[in-house]
C-alpha cells in the first residue's frame, strides 16, 4: 500500500483514484455527513503535484468534494519527522463566508500518520461550530 500510495500521490498516477473508488463508497454508504471535504494542499504543492489526492478520491468515487478550507504553504509533511509533525503549527483557515455550523464534516485524505493533520482541519471546524468532525483515510502509516 506504501508504493501504491506513493506512485499516487507523489509521482501523479491519478488513475490509481479509481481503483480505490469501490472501497471509498462501500464504507461512504453507512456514514451520515453535510459535507464531504479534502484535505487541502497549499497552492504551492498542488501546483508541483497537479491535483489534490483527497478530492480526487472523491471525485472517482462519484461524490462532490467540498472545498471549507485553505492551507497555508509549509514543508512537506514526509520530510518532518514523527515529533514535528506532532507538533504541527496551524496551517489551515476557514474560507471566508463559510457556513460549518450545526454541519457534520467527513474528511478524506489519503493517509493517516500522526493524525496532526486531520486534528488541525478539524480544530478549526470545531471553533466555528460544526456538529461533527470525522476523517476517512485509505491507510495508517
Amino acid at each position: 500500500m506504501k508504493e501504491t500510495i506513493a506512485r499516487y500521490k507523489f509521482r501523479g498516477d491519478y488513475i490509481l483514484a479509481k481503483a480505490f473508488s469501490p472501497f471509498i463508497i462501500e464504507r461512504l454508504q453507512s456514514l451520515r455527513f453535510d459535507f464531504l471535504v479534502p484535505i487541502p494542499l497549499s497552492p504551492e504543492r498542488l501546483y508541483e503535484r497537479g491535483f489534490n489526492q483527497s478530492s480526487a478520491l472523491i471525485r472517482e468515487a462519484g461524490f462532490t468534494p467540498v472545498e471549507l478550507l485553505q492551507r497555508s504553504h509549509s514543508e512537506k509533511q514526509s520530510k518532518k519527522s514523527r515529533k514535528e509533525r506532532i507538533h504541527l503549527t496551524q496551517v489551515f483557515e476557514l474560507f471566508p463566508e463559510t457556513a460549518v455550523k450545526d454541519k457534520n464534516i467527513l474528511f478524506i485524505d489519503d493517509i493517516y500518520t500522526t493524525g496532526s493533520t486531520l486534528y488541525h482541519a478539524a480544530k478549526v471546524l470545531k471553533e466555528r461550530g460544526a456538529a461533527s468532525v470525522c476523517s476517512f483515510t485509505l491507510a495508517r502509516g
